[in-house]
């Protein structure tokens, strides 16, 4: 049996004027119509292709070549292209919108504006549905996580303590807002990083490396950075935040950390405009 809404790796079963005819098993014989039949790769009878398989819009099984943005059992933030009496459509990248019934809408949204959903299968239909009540579909497994382990985050909403964001398609963490050193918004992916999981399961993420070694590394690359500008770069602790992110991709908070304790181990001079090395 076919898995909807999922890549499949499906063998060709026979050629027809319209398109190719792939083997899915219970679901019986699966077209790939010939706008999707891929140039660069085998697709002789008996040759297996990678395709993904959705219900078109007879509610027929059908396979495409093409990659949507989000499968089943995935989060992903989508664009509102059509509110309807039947529900509110999303654009995830394929000929036929999916589907984010009224009853799984978590608060009231317009056309043009992203909505952070889950994808999965009806159960009763086998029709492709999104949900935006993220909270069943989270947190269902123990999470497993080490300080200082590098994560996938997706930015969920923001709240008054900082920004939501779902991790590794499995688990709700928190970035708190004194973590946040640049620009966050709903539907924003980024690499994170786990900075604790507390005894009651919560997790706090941070946007930069954690731990000792981050610390070493933050200080590594600050040297390395004065060795490649003469011993000198025009940036100190006074300097704007943004101008801090570009050169090393922290806070300004971690890096006036860094600089001092280099300052303290008297490998660097810190001026009010500059660092040097010492």
């Amino acid at each position: 049996m076919a898995l909807v809404g999922r890549f499949n790796s499906l063998q060709v079963v026979k050629h027809t004027s319209f398109g190719l005819y792939l083997d899915g098993g219970a679901d019986g014989e699966i077209l790939l119509p010939n706008r999707y039949v891929p140039k660069d790769t085998p697709s002789e009878v008996d040759d297996w292709l990678n395709v993904f398989i959705y219900l078109d819009s007879d509610d027929k099984l059908i396979a495409t070549t093409e990659k949507p943005k989000v499968q089943v059992g995935e989060f992903a933030s989508l664009k509102v292209v059509e509110i309807n009496s039947i529900g509110i459509f999303l654009d995830w990248g394929l000929p036929k919108d999916l589907l984010l019934p009224y009853s799984e809408e978590k608060r009231q949204v317009q056309t043009g504006e992203y909505c952070v959903v889950y994808v999965y299968l009806d159960k009763h239909t086998r029709r492709i549905t999104a949900t935006a009540r993220l909270d069943r579909h989270l947190d269902n497994v123990p999470a497993n996580y080490k300080t200082g382990q590098a994560v996938d985050l997706l930015v969920a909403e923001s709240t008054d303590m900082g920004f939501k964001a779902i991790i590794n398609n499995q688990h709700w963490g928190l970035i708190h807002k004194n973590e946040v050193f640049k620009f966050l918004r709903a539907g924003k992916q980024e690499k994170g990083f786990i900075k604790e999981v507390r005894p009651d399961g919560k997790i706090s993420l941070s946007l930069q490396p954690v731990g000792k070694e981050a610390a070493n590394a933050l200080h590594e690359k600050i040297l390395a950075k004065l060795r490649e500008h003469d011993g000198v770069l025009q940036v100190s602790d006074k300097s704007p935040p943004d101008i801090i992110t570009s050169l090393f991709g922290v806070s300004k908070g971690n890096f006036k950390k860094a600089i001092g304790a280099l300052y303290k181990q008297g490998q660097i001079v810190i001026h009010a405009d500059r660092i040097e090395l010492s």
